[in-house]
């Protein structure tokens, strides 16, 4: 039986992918991203209240928990209500209490406590 040593060209492992490979890789990240983005990120101007009760336009409202994940918002130690950033100036998200004046800003007792802050 004769030998059949044919040769075949080699491809050099410089080879890499090409821009065709590349865009569509890139557009399959971008697609994955903008569902999780839209199922995973709640809306901020349902504010703390979400936390009680299902926000509007939930794309599955089945999945939220049933009772709410608190029975009720507690106040902040001046007996009035926390309030809720999204996104915040300090984070993501801000949680925070306006302190004993009521108003922004201030210092001493006066002055605003973030969640972010503690």
């Amino acid at each position: 039986m004769k030998d059949l040593n044919l040769k075949f060209p080699r491809r050099s492992a410089e080879h890499g992918f090409t821009l065709v490979e590349l865009l569509v890789v890139i557009v399959i990240i971008g697609l994955l991203a903008t569902i999780v983005a839209i199922n995973v990120i709640p809306a901020g101007s349902d504010g703390l209240v979400a936390l009680m009760t299902p926000p509007g336009g939930l794309s599955q409202p089945e999945r939220y928990r049933q009772g709410g994940y608190i029975k009720k918002l507690p106040d902040d130690p001046w007996g009035r209500p926390y309030h809720y950033d999204a996104p915040g100036k300090k984070g993501a998200f801000d949680i925070y209490s306006l302190g004993a004046d009521g108003q922004s800003g201030g210092t001493g007792d006066n002055a605003d406590i973030y969640s972010s802050d503690i």
